[in-house]
């Protein structure tokens, strides 16, 4: 319950002190006034003065990396972005790359179409044999390929591999194999097939599939 407001009572002539009239001034305002908005006459940069703006801030870091090897993990949700074009640039302008590559939501899609749910465990997919054949379908035959084909059209020349290729990558089974199934971890990498196509000016595109020491 709120406390109720006293009321004085008292006539108004008979106070101590006289009242004295209320003066009004008028309200000064500490806002400035508004300045006039001047329509600003640059106009945007076009595509080609945005491209020159980015070599040019990017011209440190190609002098620093011309002739080096640059090895491009693609995979996930990255593959939504597309960064074809900034490594068919670089490999104009002297830089190198080799491009590995994951397969993203394509797996999940291409299990459902042959009546498979992806199961994961600590976030890396559980690989049975009928998976691990959709799995090496989708990433060596369609993304690896897919890959190939847009860095061919952007300009640059591009070849699609995969882990088992020349030996290139060499796996052993995951340590927890018993769960994972065909998981694996790359135990030993021999980029001889690497040198000349790199030495070429081509881009690897490497899907990860690999091999054990049994092939």
């Amino acid at each position: 319950m709120k406390t109720p407001l006293c009321v004085l009572a008292t006539p108004l002539q008979k106070l101590a002190f006289p009242l004295k009239p209320l003066h009004l001034h008028p309200l000064k305002s500490s806002i400035p006034p508004l300045l006039p908005i001047i329509a600003s006459t640059t106009s945007p940069p076009t595509p080609a003065q945005t491209r020159v703006d980015i070599l040019s801030e990017s011209l440190p870091f190609i002098q620093r990396f011309r002739g080096k090897t640059i090895v491009v993990k693609y995979g996930g949700a990255a593959l939504q972005c597309n960064v074809l074009s900034d490594l068919v640039l670089f490999s104009c302008v002297g830089l190198r790359h080799v491009l590995v590559h994951g397969s993203g939501p394509e797996n999940n899609a291409w299990l459902l179409r042959t009546g498979h749910a992806s199961k994961f465990h600590n976030g890396l997919r559980v690989t049975d044999a009928h998976t691990m054949e959709v799995v090496e379908m989708v990433l060596d035959g369609k993304i690896n390929k897919s890959l190939v084909d847009e860095i061919n059209i952007l300009g640059g020349t591009s070849v699609g591999l995969c882990g088992k290729d020349a030996r290139l990558l060499t796996a052993r089974p995951s340590s927890e194999s018993a769960v994972l199934g065909f998981v694996g971890e790359v135990a030993r990498v021999d980029p001889s097939v690497l040198h000349s196509i790199l030495a070429n000016g081509d881009i690897p595109v490497i899907a990860s599939v690999a091999a054990d020491e049994a092939g």
